[in-house]
């Protein structure tokens, strides 16, 4: 069911969107954390588990869109994508110090059996990637317009990460199952 977890990942983003497109970044700010919850609900009644990434996103949108609507300031919003990006870094990073494998092999393992090595240099490019675009978004919402930080955020960042997984084919791709 891809298909499904990639409509969860991408809904409140799309959602923020339609509602910034509408309305107003405030709106917006709010329709992002009630859907960003809503994923997080939906996956708990899809699969009976939480799903750590969505919770992490619900919850710094909840604190700093919190912000952006009490104080009336859009900056907090703004915030919110680097503040994600930087937990995710974070926590892909110290996977190399805790437990017996990094953090990217233990959520792809089942799916695509890597050997060690190449598991920890993809758990660093990714974390590499996350401090990459947790600086970006932080130039693009200081040197652009809200309007183009908004599109930016709900399909820029998309499109890197796309690119990025594709990046990796030619690295994983001779572990791959062959077919006969």
């Amino acid at each position: 069911m891809p298909a499904v977890k990639t409509l969860l990942d991408l809904a409140p983003a799309l959602l923020f969107f339609g509602a910034y497109l509408a309305r107003d970044i405030y709106v917006a700010t709010a329709v992002l954390i009630a859907a960003l919850f809503g994923v997080v609900a939906a996956y708990w009644l899809w699969k009976r588990e939480l799903h750590k990434g969505h919770l992490v996103a619900a919850v710094l949108a909840a604190v700093l869109g919190g912000v952006t609507l009490y104080v009336h300031d859009p900056v907090f919003i703004k915030l919110k994508p680097t503040a994600v990006y930087a937990v995710f870094a974070l926590a892909l990073i110290a996977s190399h110090f805790v437990g017996g494998r990094v953090l990217m092999q233990r959520l792809g393992e089942k799916a695509l059996p890597l050997p060690e090595p190449l598991w920890r240099r993809l758990n660093l490019a990714w974390a590499a990637f996350f401090v990459g675009c947790a600086a970006l978004n932080l130039y693009v919402a200081e040197a652009y317009d809200e309007a183009t930080w908004v599109k930016f955020k709900t399909f820029g960042f998309s499109a890197l990460m796309l690119l990025f997984m594709l990046a990796h084919a030619p690295f994983v791709s001779r572990y791959l199952p062959q077919q006969n």
